[in-house]
């Protein structure tokens, strides 16, 4: 097996390079003396303690694992419909649910913990290590295997000695531990690191969205941050504990970094190097007979006997499986089922799903069928819950209901495209229509007369609200317009107006928008030196109009005071004569 190894890593050196300074780095790092402590920081003193559950094995009990590395050539886009992949086209492409579950695991681990900085890539890299993408991809409909993947039984004849902790509960062995499933988790680990992915109440070892949650939980767990080189090295380590191991996994991380797409699901090459020299396709996808201790030719004294080498096994044929077909195998295309016209006001919740049917090219409905609901273009409008794409397995008549439409500002048409994961079938194109918010009704606030002097301006804004069907409509857009009358809508080009970010006089207003509850109060008014009665019309989409008469008119001058007034009185005085 070194052999082999060094040859495939001699062929992948251009790949592996910084693969192989981070394992140096590290080796470095863990020198006598230099251990981690419980948040994955390098200290001195003793080595902390591992997950008791592990037994010092990481995830997998250091299960074997495949030793193949990528291809020289950089990853490609994928083919064309209906030309053939090349072989390092098909080693590039992941199957679509496998590739779904690990994305999954991304965005739910970004939320769970952010400082983790988990790329799916990473996982997509263990999973190909660990079980060649689930073998190849052959998942059902929700994501689990068609049959059990697991590993040796560990025994300690080669491997770690690990007796069973599960009652043969997920490997079925209830003698030794076996690692299981498409992440190789040993039954011991699963019990505490087990994650329910696909929110079916189950946490299933054998299933792809279950293990990678898990998986990404347990990369995660001591508040490592995987954007940095030496914490994502301990981390893959931890899984399981051998350079090589280490070595391996960071040259597919780097390859699918680079690109990958997907392929349908139960195509995906599997590899065929293994740790432990097995020339098979383990791990094995059924429980194993009884192990015996020699792992090579049969010896004298040996369960056996005889002196022969043990027959070579043919080559395996990976790509020619022995299951029967998957329901996802079955489908040859796609129906709409039924869905309405699918219309709804910006900013509201569609009333209307859109429904799928998967059929037989006979027209015979599949159920178990993984059916992808994407919204493309530019918009924003979602699906409940925010995402732009829903999986949804059919149900018994066939049929996926995909999540309610919750439309977004943008207005206009919006495509959803309904296909199916696992298999390249047509698919179905739905179009939804995003319409502006309406109001059916205006009314003002208050009901105080608008009036201002020559030259001067309205002493009060103008207020609006704005209804739906008696509710507050919000976020409508809202037009005012100085008219000529009621019966022309002409703009006024003299009388009272409003005035522009630059002082400039404007008659117009367009961009308003109803606040959240309905309300809407309009830029101060002016008027020039016209005199009259002139009209405000404020309008709404949906037809909601209201007409506010504005007066201008000079100032009342008080009336004269005719009463007479008091004045000093005018009758000469009477002095007394000189005296004669």
């Amino acid at each position: 097996m070194a052999a082999y190894f060094g040859s495939r890593l001699r062929k992948g050196a251009a790949t592996t390079a910084v693969a192989a300074v981070a394992v140096a780095a590290l080796s470095a790092s863990q020198a006598p003396g230099v251990t981690v402590d419980d948040s994955g920081r390098q200290t001195t003193g003793a080595q902390p303690a591992a997950d008791a559950s592990s037994a010092d094995g990481g995830a997998t009990g250091n299960s074997p694992y495949y030793t193949d590395l990528p291809p020289l050539k950089s990853p490609s886009p994928a083919p064309t419909i209906g030309s053939p992949a090349s072989q390092s086209e098909a080693e590039a492409g992941i199957p679509a649910t496998v590739l779904d579950a690990y994305k999954k695991a991304e965005a739910a681990l970004r939320e769970a913990k952010p400082g983790c900085n988990l790329p799916w890539q990473l996982l997509a890299a263990i999973g190909n290590v660990e079980s060649g993408q689930a073998r190849g991809g052959r998942v059902d409909a929700d994501g689990t295997t068609i049959s059990k993947i697991l590993g040796p039984q560990l025994d300690g004849n080669g491997f770690a000695l690990i007796q069973d902790t599960d009652n043969g509960a997920y490997d079925g062995n209830s003698s030794y531990d076996q690692a299981v499933g498409p992440m190789q988790f040993i039954p011991s680990t699963w019990e505490w690191a087990g994650r329910d992915g696909n929110d079916d109440g189950k946490k299933d070892p054998n299933n792809v969205y279950d293990a990678a949650l898990a998986a990404g939980h347990y990369l995660c767990r001591y508040d490592w941050d995987l954007s940095s080189q030496g914490d994502l090295d301990r981390a893959i380590l931890s899984y399981n504990n051998s350079t090589e191991y280490l070595n391996t996994v960071l040259s597919w991380l780097e390859y699918y970094r680079k690109g990958t797409h997907e392929i349908p699901d139960g195509t995906g090459t599997i590899p065929s190097g293994r740790s432990d020299g097995d020339t098979g396709t383990s791990p094995e996808t059924t429980p194993p007979a009884p192990r015996t201790p020699d792992r090579g030719p049969s010896r004298p004294g040996k369960p056996g006997g005889g002196t022969s080498p043990k027959p070579t096994p043919p080559p395996s044929t990976p790509d020619q499986p022995s299951t029967p077909p998957t329901p996802t195998d079955t489908v040859d295309h796609l129906e709409d089922a039924g869905t309405a016209k699918l219309t709804a006001t910006a900013g509201e919740a569609f009333t209307q799903k859109i429904s799928t049917r998967a059929e037989t090219k006979a027209g015979k409905t599949v159920a178990k069928v993984r059916v992808r609901f994407t919204i493309t273009g530019d918009t924003d409008t979602t699906f409940e819950g925010g995402e732009s794409v829903a999986t949804i397995a059919t149900n018994s008549s066939g049929v996926a209901v995909a999540p309610a439409l919750q439309a977004g500002e943008k207005t206009g048409d919006v495509t959803v495209r309904a296909s199916v994961v696992g298999r390249t079938v047509s698919p179905v194109l739905y179009t939804a229509t995003v319409t502006e918010r309406a109001a059916d009704a205006l009314a003002r606030t208050t009901d105080a007369a608008q009036t201002a002097t020559p030259s001067g301006e309205f002493a009060d804004q103008v207020e609006v609200k704005a209804t739906y069907k008696g509710a507050v409509a919000d976020k409508v857009a809202v037009t005012a317009t100085l008219v000529t009358s009621a019966d022309d809508a002409t703009v006024i080009d003299k009388g009272p107006y409003f005035k522009d970010a630059d002082g400039k006089i404007v008659r117009t207003l367009t961009g308003l928008v109803t606040d959240e509850n309905g309300l809407l109060k309009l830029p101060k008014l002016y008027a020039d030196d016209t005199t009259g009665t002139f009209l405000l019309r404020v309008t709404t989409a949906g037809g909601a109009t209201l007409t506010v008469e504005l007066t201008v008119a000079a100032a009342e001058t008080p009336p004269a005071d005719t009463t007479p007034s008091t004045s000093p009185s005018t009758t000469p005085s009477t002095s007394p004569s000189p005296s004669a």
